[in-house]
């Protein structure tokens, strides 16, 4: 891929899409690995069908769509389910995301992947140049957590316990992000970041363009 792209990445409450945003009003388009897999899984879609074959059509609702809860008490505690599904989507997935972001305007574009680090980071991403992790610590996410979702801090201390640890998406991370701060800094590290991505993608173009 000739495009410089920037993955971004963070754990669940981090506020990745806070910084999604600044990146967006800067110009900079974002392609969202949630969107993308919201899309596959719409009816008429294989990867719909692929599902269905797998897990019954139980897994559909009234509508023909799919029942994410449903699903969900499939994958949910059942390793081999949960691979399963993983087969169907992540290829489809990482393959919309990079026809899109190939296609993005601008001189870089931004792939959104919460979970870039479970599904295997660069090695599953390697048309991704650099890899962006929005940060906060630990005990913040579980208030942030508990506030949006209502629910107790051993409910939301077992959800981060099922995501890659913070120590181990810092090791996958080019640059970071803290995001506990006021949002005037937010504000300035991105544009501070998106200044950087500038110079980095021209420089990358410039390279790949004979003399």
């Amino acid at each position: 891929m000739s495009r410089y792209v920037v993955a971004i990445t963070g754990g669940i409450a981090s506020g990745k899409s806070e910084v999604t945003r600044r990146f967006e009003r800067l110009g900079v388009h974002v392609a969202d690995a949630d969107v993308a897999a919201r899309a596959l899984v719409e009816p008429g879609q294989p990867a719909l069908a692929d599902i269905v074959a797998r897990f019954g059509a139980g897994v559909l609702d009234a509508q023909g769509r799919l029942d994410r809860a449903a699903l969900r008490r499939h994958v949910f505690d059942n390793d081999q389910a949960r691979r399963d599904l993983e087969a169907i989507l992540h290829p489809r997935i990482r393959e919309a995301l990079a026809r899109e972001c190939a296609q993005a305007p601008g001189a870089y574009a931004m792939v959104a992947v919460p979970l870039l680090t479970e599904v295997g980071g660069r090695d599953a991403y390697p048309w991704v140049d650099r890899v962006l992790a929005v940060d906060v610590p630990v005990d913040e996410q579980v208030r942030r957590l508990m506030r949006r979702d209502g629910i107790d801090e051993a409910l939301a201390r077992r959800m981060l316990a099922a995501q890659a640890t913070r120590e181990q998406r810092l090791a996958l991370a080019d640059d970071v992000i803290g995001n506990d701060g006021p949002l005037d800094a937010l504000d300035a590290a991105v544009s501070a970041l998106h200044a950087r991505y500038l110079a980095l993608a021209a420089d990358a173009t410039a390279r790949h363009t004979p003399t």
